[in-house]
């Protein structure tokens, strides 16, 4: 049985001139149009091919090669592409776009505009459709995190108090403002760390690695990049935060900390400009 929303490795069982037929199984032949095929694979009678499943606009099941930025069950941030009295039209990689309803949308949007969504399949027209309204599908499981464990985050907005984020798509969490040492905004995937999990059951988030670990990697990764450099690097207690977290990935007084310690240790000379090996 063909899952539809995700991808399938289905096999080619006919031929016609506009494509190839396959075998869906209760659903029955699924239709993979000749534009649709995969580039660089074979899709004679009986060679298998992984396709991703859909609903086409006259709701007939249908196959295309290409994989979309979005599958259901996951979250994305798409583009807004067309907006008519239906709801809003989102590009995910597909010819036919991907519908947010109205009643799903959950701030006024334009075309052009991105919008972080969650893929779902509508129960009474099997359609894939998106919604902005994530928190029913946040959250749905205790959080099982440790401090300091790296996750993956998708930024979803700006609050008074920092970034909301997803956390390995299972969980809501937030970046404190004092935490958000660089640009962020709707939509960036990023790196993150489990700062602090409260009683009340919400996720502190930090873009950087906690404690000993980060003082560890961190002046590691200055050493590397010294001698990487000829000993030398034009960065130092006074650089701008921006460069800093450009070249390192982490807070001005994180790297303030790190290169004390490589100082104390007798490892580097610190410069009002710059950092030296000794």
């Amino acid at each position: 049985m063909a899952l539809i929303g995700d991808m399938n490795t289905l096999q080619v069982i006919r031929q016609a001139d506009f494509g190839v037929y396959l075998d869906g199984g209760p659903d029955g032949d699924i239709l993979l149009p000749r534009r649709e095929m995969p580039k660089g694979e074979a899709c004679e009678d009986d060679d298998w091919v992984n396709v991703f499943v859909y609903l086409d606009s006259e709701d007939r099941i249908i196959a295309t090669g290409r994989t979309p930025t979005i599958r259901v069950g996951e979250f994305a941030s798409l583009k807004v592409v067309d907006i008519n009295r239906i709801g809003l039209f989102l590009d995910w990689g597909l010819s036919k776009d991907l519908l947010l309803p109205h009643s799903e949308e959950k701030r006024p949007l334009q075309v052009g505009d991105y919008c972080v969504v969650y893929a779902y399949i509508d129960e009474r027209t099997r359609r894939i459709t998106a919604t902005a309204h994530l928190d029913r599908f946040l959250d749905r499981t205790p959080a099982q995190y440790s401090v300091g464990q790296e996750v993956e985050l998708l930024i979803v907005e700006a609050t008074d108090l920092g970034f909301k984020a997803i956390i390995n798509s299972e969980h809501w969490g937030l970046i404190h403002k004092n935490e958000a040492f660089k640009f962020l905004r709707s939509g960036m995937q990023e790196r993150g760390y489990i700062r602090e999990i409260r009683e009340d059951g919400l996720i502190n988030l930090s873009l950087q690695p906690q404690g000993q670990v980060l003082r560890e990697t961190l002046g590691e990764a200055i050493l590397t990049k010294l001698k990487n450099n000829n000993g030398r690097l034009e960065l130092s207690d006074k650089s701008p935060a921006p460069l800093i977290a450009e070249t390192f990935g982490v807070s001005k007084g994180n790297f303030k900390k790190a290169i004390g310690g490589l100082y104390k240790q007798g490892l580097i000379r610190i410069y009002p400009e710059s950092i030296e090996l000794l």
